[in-house]
């Protein structure tokens, strides 16, 4: 067992754990449920925890020089080692976006267009869901439905910022602070993606353009060609 094969084989397991944990965590925030099913969706989390703490064991063990996979990955180290926080176990779903790269396929326009969907949906709706659990229960606060918080995250990331809903709390404010730099680097690939596609499209119509041009010059001195060749002939049979 290599670690490729292993980060083959566990990829998209990994990404549906992701999407449990999102889902359970949803529950958790906008149900909030009473005690009894309150334990099982918290041990259904721990369970989860406990198989991205096992992956992240066998990548390391598996990895070919361990110091340096280890020193490319402190993220997927936070991902095992801030269990206790709520917002912060949504690091988790950086293994979906992972996957979901893949899908993407190997054309690089349909990768970047893969990230920057999948990138801003979830981080928009998790970033939504980590404040509104922070902020409706401080008394100052006017996030506390989960409309509001859609809307605040959708404002925030586009960096429109309308004021109307905002974070009070500290944990919430760095929350905002993480998501408007998302918001940021996600415009950034959409309008890096769009600039490049179109010079692609300019180019690939201006060479059409000069081969078109090109062939109407060749046909011209083709004929151009023969017509001397028609005078020569003449010239050459009057001077003989």
């Amino acid at each position: 067992m290599t670690q490729v094969s292993w980060r083959s084989r566990t990829e998209w397991p990994l990404a549906a754990a992701a999407i449990l944990f999102l889902l359970i965590y949803s529950i958790q925030v906008i149900s909030q449920p009473e005690q009894d099913l309150r334990q099982i969706l918290e041990i259904l989390t721990w369970v989860i925890w406990t198989v991205f703490l096992i992956d992240y064991l066998v990548n390391f063990w598996l990895a070919p020089n361990r110091r340096q996979w280890f020193v490319h990955n402190l993220h997927e180290l936070l991902i095992v080692v801030l269990p206790m926080l709520r917002p912060l176990r949504l690091l988790r779903l950086i293994t979906l976006l992972r996957a979901l790269n893949r899908a993407g396929g190997r054309a690089l326009r349909g990768r970047i267009l893969m990230y920057v969907l999948a990138s801003a949906g979830i981080l928009s709706y998790a970033a939504a869901l980590a404040v509104l659990d922070i902020e409706r229960t401080d008394s100052d606060a006017n996030i506390t439905s989960l409309g509001d918080a859609l809307w605040w995250a959708m404002t925030t990331i586009t960096t429109v910022g309308y004021g109307d809903h905002y974070p009070v709390t500290d944990t919430g404010r760095l929350i905002a602070a993480a998501l408007m730099i998302g918001g940021i680097a996600v415009l950034g690939v959409v309008t890096a993606s769009l600039a490049s596609w179109l010079v692609e499209s300019v180019a690939a119509e201006t060479a059409a353009d000069v081969e078109v041009a090109d062939e109407s010059v060749r046909r011209e001195l083709a004929e151009v060609r023969a017509q001397l060749q028609v005078l020569t002939k003449a010239l050459q049979h009057q001077n003989g």
